[in-house]
């Protein structure tokens, strides 16, 4: 991965499939960090979260308004200078690009487990619109990490703690 040291405040991405526990982790990350958290579910319209609770996955035209609507919001605390953490998908490279195009510096945390364990954790959980019958779906979608891009992949057998741990390592000096 790219070196992720850079003069603007912190401006992370905690990535992944549904039920990977980006929000958790953003969210305890955050904390950690003493950064914003934004859980990226919390801005998709009405229409999308209608859309993915029919069980239809959203294609890219549906999420290109939610992905700028992210970055805008990522901008916005980079320029007043406050770190940021975002749990948002970004499951292809071109919307982790179209993310960059506001804030360049971004970096992301790929939460990545196999899709048993993934399935697993979702008949564990009941989410306002998105059905496991997506998962799969995800899966498909799911583009990993380049070599190029400013950013970290971490397992999902570690328990909460040790990946919050392992990623305030990586991106806390920042």
């Amino acid at each position: 991965m790219v070196d992720q040291s850079t003069s603007e405040p912190l401006a992370l991405v905690v990535m992944g499939v549904q039920g990977s526990g980006k929000s958790t982790i953003g969210r305890l990350l955050a904390e950690r960090l003493g950064a914003a958290f934004i859980d990226g579910d919390d801005l998709h319209t009405p229409a999308a979260k209608a859309k993915m609770a029919s069980g239809a996955p959203l294609d890219d035209d549906d999420r290109r308004p939610w992905l700028q609507l992210i970055a805008a919001k990522m901008a916005e605390s980079v320029e007043a200078g406050a770190p940021i953490v975002v749990a948002c998908s970004a499951l292809k490279r071109s919307y982790r690009d179209l993310m960059r195009e506001r804030v360049p510096s971004l970096g992301f945390a790929h939460l990545d487990g196999d899709k048993h364990l993934i399935a697993q954790r979702l008949t564990q959980r009941d989410h306002e619109y998105m059905p496991p019958t997506l998962l799969d779906s995800q899966f498909q979608t799911l583009e990993p990490l380049g070599d190029d891009e400013s950013g970290t992949t971490i397992s999902l057998v570690r328990s909460p703690d040790e990946i919050v741990d392992a990623l305030a390592e990586s991106f806390g000096g920042r």
